[in-house]
This record gives structure tokens, C-alpha cells and sequence, in this order.
């Protein structure tokens, strides 16, 4: 595992506006009224905008600069969340490396799965054991049997309600409502596909900030892209710079 680096004074204040209101820098407030998290949308993808060279494949794309950056960012949130999908394919830690980082530091790592398909067990649970990273919760479907076993001393698992059509899904504003009543004030939106894709399409009033690295190579066909159903306009109050060797946008989405 590659050291994580300290990122310099210039970048620091590259990100202070986008970061959440519990950082050193802000320059956003979340939305009082709805009491939802302050909620970045954080990811890194090829040139031809692909996150993954095929489903379920871990790919490897950010470089050593922007990785430390997603640390930092990570040091920042209450809360990291991925996808089932994810969870599975990858085997995120979901914790801080970023130097000086200790475990009161660490964000709560959540994981969507409607249906209960992850298991217990993993880099993010060994963590826990190591005391390096916080018990994770898993948000299962009310009523999905397979929860029943998913639940250990290393894993906390919420049920909340979820729309039945062909696969199950949740409101992402219930998502966030109900990691806001558990005291969540910052959640990181890390991926996958599935997750950007929808947010980004149909609920991108919920996301306050959107941090995207963009790595120097192409992926190509039949790989697996972060790109919506429906048109998105344009970023406001973007911002870039270069990590390494990749290049890193800030911004805002039009509500």
C-alpha cells in the first residue's frame, strides 16, 4: 500500500470552497430546511469519461496525488458511501490514510445493498478489527430475509423502506434523511456507476459539490461509463487543477 502524501498550501485552497461546512474552509452551508448532509459526489474516471474497464472489475486510475486528494476529502466527511456493486467488486478500505489521521478521525463507511448481497467480512471490516476504520453500515431493505445474517460485531446494519419494481432501490433522500437522524452531517458519494449515473440524472438537487479526478488514459469500448440517462447542464463555480499526473474539477451542479 503507497504512503499517502500531505497535499500542499496551493491545495488546500484549491478545495476550501467545496468542501463541507465542518472543514477548516467553507464557503457553502447545506440546506438548512431540508436537514439533509452536506453531499459530495466524488470519483475518478478515464478521458473517455469510463470508471471501470468492465462491470464488477476493480480499475485502478487515480495516481498518487489525487489519491492523497481523496484521502484529505475522506478526512473531511462524516460519512463515505458506495454502492453495493462497489462494495462487492472492489473491496474498498473506506477509510482516512491521510497523515495525522487517527480512528475519532475516521468517516462512517455506508454501504447501499436493498437486497442484502454483501457479505461481513473484507478490507472495511478487517479495519474495524485493526482499529483503523468505524464499524460500517449497510442499508438493507425492510423486509429482505438475507438481512437477517449480515449483522456482526463488526457491521451495523439499517433498514429502510425501498421502492419494489425489477431490483429494489431507495429514495436518495431517504438515504440521506435517515444517515441524518443518526448524526451524520457530510457524506461522501464515492460510486459506483449505478450511483452517479441515477444521482447525477434524477437527484442532483442533493449533491452540493461534485470533485471528479480525470486520469490521462482512455478505457475504451464496453467499459463501464459515469455517464446519465438525461442531460445535465453545465457546472457552476468550476474550478480545476492538476494532481500528478491527473487533473482534478470542482464544481456545483444546476438545481
Amino acid at each position: 500500500m503507497s504512503e499517502t502524501l500531505s497535499l500542499s498550501s496551493e491545495d488546500l485552497a484549491f478545495l476550501g470552497p467545496y468542501i463541507p461546512p465542518s472543514g477548516p474552509q467553507h464557503s457553502q452551508e447545506p440546506n438548512a430546511s431540508s436537514k439533509l448532509p452536506f453531499t459530495s459526489l466524488t470519483y475518478a474516471c478515464s478521458l473517455d469519461g469510463r470508471i471501470s474497464l468492465a462491470p464488477g472489475t476493480r480499475t485502478a486510475l487515480s495516481g498518487p496525488e489525487s489519491k492523497s486528494l481523496t484521502h484529505y476529502l475522506r478526512l473531511h466527511h462524516d460519512a463515505i458511501l458506495v454502492g453495493v456493486g462497489t462494495a462487492i467488486a472492489d473491496n474498498p478500505s473506506l477509510n482516512c490514510r491521510y497523515p495525522g489521521a487517527a480512528l475519532e478521525d475516521q468517516p462512517r463507511p455506508v454501504i447501499v445493498d436493498p437486497r442484502a448481497r454483501w457479505g461481513r467480512d473484507g478490507e472495511v471490516v478487517r479495519l474495524v478489527g485493526e482499529g483503523k476504520g468505524l464499524e460500517p453500515w449497510v442499508l438493507v431493505g425492510k423486509g429482505v430475509k438475507e438481512a437477517a445474517g449480515l449483522g456482526s460485531g463488526r457491521v451495523e446494519v439499517l433498514t429502510l423502506d425501498a421502492a419494489m419494481a425489477e431490483s429494489p432501490h431507495f429514495a436518495w433522500r431517504d438515504v440521506l434523511k435517515s444517515l441524518a437522524m443518526r448524526g451524520i452531517r457530510s457524506v461522501m458519494i464515492e460510486g459506483g456507476a449505478s450511483v452517479i449515473n441515477d444521482l447525477l440524472a434524477n437527484e442532483r438537487d442533493l449533491i452540493d459539490a461534485v470533485i471528479v479526478t480525470v486520469a490521462p488514459t482512455w478505457l475504451g469500448e464496453g467499459a463501464v461509463a459515469a455517464s446519465p440517462a438525461k442531460s445535465v447542464a453545465a457546472m457552476t463555480d468550476v474550478k480545476w487543477r492538476q494532481f500528478g499526473a491527473d487533473a482534478v474539477v470542482c464544481g456545483r451542479l444546476p438545481k
